[in-house]
């Protein structure tokens, strides 16, 4: 498993091979065993298959091709719907429509998901997680028809890879490990942190492309500028709201 974690790669293009019934389910499985909040479970799984559906889910992704091209898009979901129903049943008082309960919710579908890629990779196929779940999280709701208690943080699709993708690059251990206690960065550690990952061709071609002045300015101007974030975080608020789980009062 150590070999199958240090090898991974994204993955954006697939063959038309299918995945088979048993081995979805046996990479769900091994996802169901990841570590959760109490053993609540409080996540769901929805999975598409369908190719109309993954043509509309793709929409809710600003259309990347991957997402209609997997055999199979998995989106991972907090989910305390399902949990708050099993109390009521039971004559008990569930006290989870709150933004702590979504982050609880949120962390454990999480978790899952990273277990299931774990074990889809582990069995050959290729993954790409798609962090624009949150972008959009209304359209995905009302397309997979989600209750209150439920609201989507991830999508993940599963297929055999079509590419071979070098590995990416990543920070240096010593950039993102404290010990005992967190050290702040001065000006020379951060210059060090980066100066790798800012000297690579391809970055230097992002910064040269987007006629900007460094790769930072690459991130704050082009790919995830504040006015976008404000956006999508005015919107999340309000599926969070509208889902159940702004609630701060007793």
């Amino acid at each position: 498993m150590l070999d199958t974690i240090m090898q991974h790669r994204t993955i954006r293009k697939y063959s038309g091979e299918a995945i088979s019934d048993e081995l979805l389910n046996t990479i769900l499985t091994a996802g169901t065993r990841a570590s959760t909040t109490g053993n609540m479970q409080v996540y769901s799984i929805v999975v598409n298959r369908d190719a109309e559906m993954k043509k509309q889910l793709a929409g809710c992704h600003f259309n990347q091709p991957m997402v209609e091209n997997a055999p199979v898009v998995l989106t991972f979901c907090a989910d305390f719907n399902r949990f708050n129903k099993w109390c009521l049943q039971n004559n008990a008082q569930p006290g989870y429509d709150n933004f702590l309960s979504f982050v609880t919710a949120a962390i454990d579908a999480l978790l899952v998901a990273q277990n299931v890629c774990l074990a889809a990779e582990s069995k050959g196929l290729g993954i790409c997680y798609l962090g624009t779940t949150t972008y959009l999280a209304g359209k995905i709701i009302e397309l997979l028809h989600l209750p209150v208690g439920v609201v989507p943080v991830t999508t993940v699709t599963i297929g055999w890879p079509d590419e071979n993708p070098p590995l990416i690059d990543r920070l240096p251990l010593a950039a993102v490990v404290h010990k005992e206690t967190y050290q702040d960065y001065t000006a020379g550690d951060i210059a060090r942190i980066y100066a790798d990952k800012e000297s690579m061709p391809e970055y230097q071609k992002f910064v040269a492309e987007n006629h900007k002045e460094s790769l930072a300015q690459v991130f704050t101007d082009v790919r995830y500028k504040k006015a976008d974030n404000v956006l999508f975080s005015n919107m999340l608020l309000e599926v969070l709201k509208k889902q159940g789980f702004m609630n701060q009062s007793l």
